[in-house]
């Protein structure tokens, strides 16, 4: 049986720990078919594709209901150091500060890296 090449560093000698996989050369730890998902989960991007960051600023490409008021954020709004949210079950992946609005969270696929 052979095993998969480490997908942090691409080493070739991993290990297998239990039902884990360990790379010695970057202490990178997985499960077997998990990385390339687990991978995948860690990156988001904007509507056009563009990598997010913490602290990067985006801009609102949609009028967004806000949910228990009659606002709206308004296409165009520029949002300032988003903070990134990995474990966002709802969809709902940048936590924001919006100006007149407030503390919000929004869904990365309604924004554009500015």
């Amino acid at each position: 049986m052979s095993l998969p090449l480490c997908p942090k560093c691409q080493s070739e000698y991993v290990y297998e720990d239990g039902d884990l996989l360990i790379c010695p050369e970057c202490s990178y730890e997985w499960k077997e078919g998990e990385a390339a998902d687990g991978d995948a989960q860690s990156v988001i991007s904007d509507a056009n594709g563009n990598v997010l960051a913490d602290g990067d600023t985006v801009t609102v490409i949609k009028d967004l209901k806000i949910k228990g008021s009659s606002s709206v954020v308004k296409v165009g709004t520029k949002v300032k150091n988003i903070r990134l949210l990995t474990d966002a079950a709802d969809g709902h992946d940048i936590d924001c500060k919006i100006d007149g609005i407030g503390a919000m969270k929004l869904k990365s696929e309604y924004v554009k890296k500015a």
